[in-house]
């Protein structure tokens, strides 16, 4: 049977072993929490892309002439993507002509912040692309 000197050894040798771990698992957790809020990041960034080139499309299909049309869907893009994007919104019209009748197509890419928070220098650019009718009742002027 160990005498109690002995026992008060072994209890003391496991002294400090709970800080030892939370010393080495704690930039572990840290880490992969910030992880995990770049990537959502990068998920949030997807839905506002998408949503950004909806609003562009149909902004777009609803104005009288090519000219108005690519500047109100910049302009929705824009102001849809002013809190996500990190860099220039793009919005680039993937349809051919502008005639009544026809579908009115944009695509729309930036570069999503997400993992540049993590200091890591990947560039992460999402595009998007939507399609709207051009609407036969479009603005008169």
């Amino acid at each position: 049977m160990p005498s109690v000197q002995e026992r008060a050894g072994a209890r003391y040798d496991d002294r400090g072993l709970s800080t030892v771990e939370v010393v080495i698992l704690a930039p572990v957790m840290i880490l992969f929490i910030l992880v995990l809020v770049a990537f959502g990041q990068l998920v949030d960034g997807r839905g506002a892309l998408d949503g950004a080139a909806r609003d562009a499309a149909r902004a777009g299909s609803i104005q009288k002439d090519h000219a108005t049309a690519m500047s109100e869907a910049r302009k929705a893009a824009e102001a849809d993507l002013s809190d996500v994007c990190s860099g220039p919104v793009s919005v680039v019209q993937t349809s051919a002509g502008f005639e009544s009748g026809t579908i009115f197509s944009v695509e729309v890419s930036c570069e999503v912040r997400g993992l540049a928070m993590l200091g890591l220098d990947i560039p992460t650019t999402l595009s998007s692309t939507f399609s709207s009718p051009l609407d036969p009742f479009r603005r008169a002027a």
